[in-house]
């Protein structure tokens, strides 16, 4: 691993001091990858985040291309840019300085390729502010043939109209499956003139290019094995989960209705056992993080996840490292696994589920596959084991939701804090979070109604008022923003003279809740001439969605059957259980 002290030559560099972080923009990284010089370099690629560092550098799929592509070893550059907050953008503004890449400090426009990862949809704004920082045409059709090709991937390419008027190319599918042959093409038509490389991408499997399209169903692209890091490049600043991380199977078996991650990715496949514990020891090995994140979609459903543990368990406690877990299915093997892993701490932290519905009938209807015995059973377990801080996610808004629903969020709630209290937990607190649902493409729920903002407000309202107890918190997610994601996540080809018209008047991370403005948002589906709510309408099941040319593999019976069984509370058995017929073939 070598240390890449910067030369401190960026084009940005002089800015630096009258910027609030400017730590963002200066690199200095550890970093596991032989550094390519940019005169040596066969293809150069800068991989795109469009939010600031410290929130890209915790997304382990941009590591996981960047580790891909050096993995190839064919003298490509994999460089990375992340979005300029607003006070730096306005000065590379002011004086006509262009968004540079953070390890070879070269402007994006003399890249060959500009990769960006779409990781929400609140985050296409900023996607204009690195292309207008890049000093390129907003716009794939008035770019110049020496421009480098836009490219962009993760799930917001499911459903791409909405950003078609900006990005050259979309890849659907997997990145393991797609950028070998993108790359390779590229490489041998690296000299062509750009209309002439997109003409030609468009004619490989799962590649979307606006400008060259011809009605044609572009299918998902996916690998068998994936790739997965053995090291990680080390931020020298903090991050904001500052932390490993290690994936240990792709995809999700569970079939819940609403999840889009888990829908589209299917099929499972999972890692050896034996690949998973060499992998987490290089990690640690190499990095000397403290703490490794196990990704996957439902981590506790690895076929060896108590193996795993029982193996590194030594090895762990003697680096003082420990594994981790994004949250645990409500169950008594799960509160086995967090106890295993809470073995590897001095003292027991919080711990979080996700019931994500207040009653059965409703928990039935999104086919979450847990039981009120399950919850009150888990709930037992983990204060009689010595928890006292409790996390809850629920969502408000779902399909068939009534007020009994949202009035058992806060019962369960307080259930939970009495149970604590109950057991001798004196500190016992309770936590709860509540977002607004989001009907997501190539979902079950893909035809439902979003509720209307005021909707989503007084339900947040409801479930607050109930409360009560000072160890109790209930927070729910602001109902503005989940709007916008709505609109944004069915939108069509429409909307993107709205984002570009909100990106002209200042919408800039609206994710972040102090930029997110929605009246500018408002204005600007009134200036196009357009009705937001058209897009967060309930969808006629046999009309033609803007999404139906992207085939992530589920075939559309499945998923009107699943919507159907839905509304008959239903439960669908999951994929480990027996073949629900989707359409992407069963687990091997």
């Amino acid at each position: 691993m070598e240390f890449d002290f910067q030369e401190f030559d960026s084009p940005e560099w002089k800015l630096m001091s009258q910027v609030s972080r400017p730590s963002r923009y200066c690199g200095s990284e550890w970093r596991p990858y032989k550094k390519i010089t940019w005169d040596e370099a066969k293809l150069k690629i800068c991989l795109a985040f469009p939010d600031v560092y410290e929130t890209g550098m915790s997304y382990y799929g941009f590591q996981i291309i960047e580790g891909f592509i050096s993995s190839l070893q064919k003298n490509f550059i994999a460089d990375r840019a992340y979005c300029p907050w607003p006070d730096m953008e306005n000065l590379m503004s002011e004086s006509q300085t262009p968004l540079s890449s953070i390890e070879h400090k070269k402007p994006l426009k003399d890249f060959d390729i500009i990769a960006f990862t779409l990781p929400h949809e609140t985050a296409y704004t900023n996607i204009l502010t690195m292309i207008n920082s890049a000093r390129l045409e907003l716009k794939s059709q008035d770019r110049s043939e020496d421009s480098p090709v836009i490219i962009a991937g993760g799930y917001g390419a499911y459903t791409p109209e909405v950003l078609s008027d900006f990005i050259d190319v979309f890849c659907v599918g997997e990145a393991e499956a797609l950028l070998p042959p993108l790359l390779n093409l590229f490489e041998e038509i690296k000299n062509s003139k750009r209309s002439e490389k997109l003409e030609a991408i468009s004619k490989l499997p799962g590649f979307y290019v606006p400008l060259y399209f011809h009605d044609e169903i572009i299918e998902r692209q996916t690998t068998e094995k994936f790739f997965t890091l053995d090291s990680m490049i080390i931020p020298s600043v903090n991050i904001v989960h500052d932390r490993a991380a290690v994936e240990l199977f792709r995809g999700c078996g569970r079939g819940c209705r609403f999840c889009q991650a888990g829908m589209v990715g299917r099929p499972v496949r999972s890692r050896k056992l034996e690949e998973a514990s060499e992998s987490i020891l290089k990690i640690i090995n190499s990095t000397g993080w403290e703490e490794i994140g196990l990704l996957s979609l439902a981590s506790c459903d690895y076929y060896g996840i108590e193996n795993l543990i029982d193996e590194l368990s030594p090895t762990l406690n003697e680096r003082r490292a420990k594994l981790s877990l994004p949250s645990l299915r409500m169950d008594g093997f799960s509160i086995g696994l967090a106890e295993k892993l809470e073995g590897l701490r001095s003292k027991h932290g919080g711990i979080t589920f996700a019931p994500e519905a207040g009653t059965q009938r409703l928990r039935d209807v999104i086919n979450k596959g847990i039981t009120e015995d399950m919850i009150i059973k888990c709930l037992n377990e983990i204060f009689s084991r010595g928890w006292e801080r409790v996390k809850l996610y629920f969502m408000m808004g779902l399909p068939t939701e009534t007020d009994e629903d949202l009035d058992a969020i806060a019962e369960i709630s307080y259930r939970t804090l009495k149970l604590g209290r109950a057991m001798g937990r004196k500190r016992a607190s309770v936590s709860v979070s509540v977002s607004g649902f989001v009907p997501k493409a190539h979902t079950p729920f893909q035809w439902e109604r979003q509720n209307t903002i005021a909707e989503l407000q007084e339900k947040g309202r409801r479930i607050k008022s109930q409360v009560h107890d000072r160890n109790l918190s209930i927070a729910y997610h602001e109902p503005e923003q989940t709007f916008l994601e709505g609109v944004l996540s069915r939108g069509d080809k429409r909307t993107c003279n709205v984002i570009l018209r909100a990106w002209e008047t200042g919408a800039r991370f609206d994710s972040w809740t102090e930029y997110f403005n929605l009246q500018r948002w408002l204005d600007a589906f009134e200036f196009c001439g357009l009705n937001p709510e058209d897009f967060t309408r309930e969808r006629n099941e046999d009309e033609k969605l803007p999404w139906d040319f992207i085939n992530v593999g589920l075939t559309k019976e499945f998923l009107l059957r699943e919507r159907h069984r839905a509304y008959e509370q239903k439960l669908t058995a999951d994929c480990y259980s027996g073949c629900a017929a989707c359409g992407v073939g069963c687990i091997k």
